[in-house]
């Protein structure tokens, strides 16, 4: 009786685990609080040469813009991302693509690094910071709503899963860099999104 007691007990446990394995394989499957990410390999990307993860939650969200063409379908921004990581890794000798997400005007999220993994996105805050970067110029226009939308979401989903400082400093690169990015028009936007920051203060 003993030996059936254990057995079962065996069965059970592994009735309420399998599901949770299942889970937490899928990542690009949103919970409750988190839009749909697409994963590195679902847009075509190469693995990190080298990874070096990076506690949390981080302080700092930077936000920048890529300077590229817009995309508005996955296959249009697959291949601006494809084409920006052969360029971070073979010319500018990084690790990986430098930004830890990326949107597009699909209003889909792809993973740069992610929430973990330290990027190169933005000097003095690539350990404790997190560079969303929109796919565009945005000197002179907004991305679209469901861009704007998606970033947020992503925003409230790094605070519900313990990523995000609760209290974190949402910043634009042209604040903490010599650079325009995220462009004058989104750098306008974000000041009125939660969090931003006017004083940044620089974090290694």
């Amino acid at each position: 009786m003993r030996k059936f007691s254990i057995a079962l007990s065996g069965i059970l446990l592994l009735f309420y685990i399998t599901p949770s394995l299942s889970r937490a394989s899928n990542d690009s499957q949103p919970s409750s609080n988190c839009p749909r990410i697409k994963l590195k390999r679902q847009w075509g990307g190469k693995p990190s040469s080298i990874i070096n993860y990076r506690p949390v939650p981080v302080k700092y969200v930077i936000i920048h813009h890529t300077v590229t063409k817009e995309c508005f379908k996955f296959l249009e921004c697959a291949e601006i991302l494809q084409n920006m990581q052969h360029h971070h890794l073979n010319t500018l000798d990084f690790d990986d693509i430098g930004y830890n997400f990326l949107i597009g005007n699909d209003g889909v999220i792809y993973e740069g690094t992610g929430w973990y993994v330290r990027g190169a996105h933005t000097y003095g805050y690539n350990q404790n910071g997190t560079g969303i970067a929109f796919i565009g110029n945005f000197m002179e226009k907004l991305p679209n709503r469901k861009a704007l939308k998606a970033a947020k979401e992503l925003l409230a989903c790094g605070v519900a899963t313990g990523a995000l400082d609760p209290n974190y400093d949402l910043l634009a690169a042209t604040q903490v860099s010599s650079t325009k990015s995220p462009g004058l028009t989104l750098y306008n936007e974000i000041q009125e999104w939660p969090h931003w920051s006017p004083n940044a203060s620089n974090k290694k």
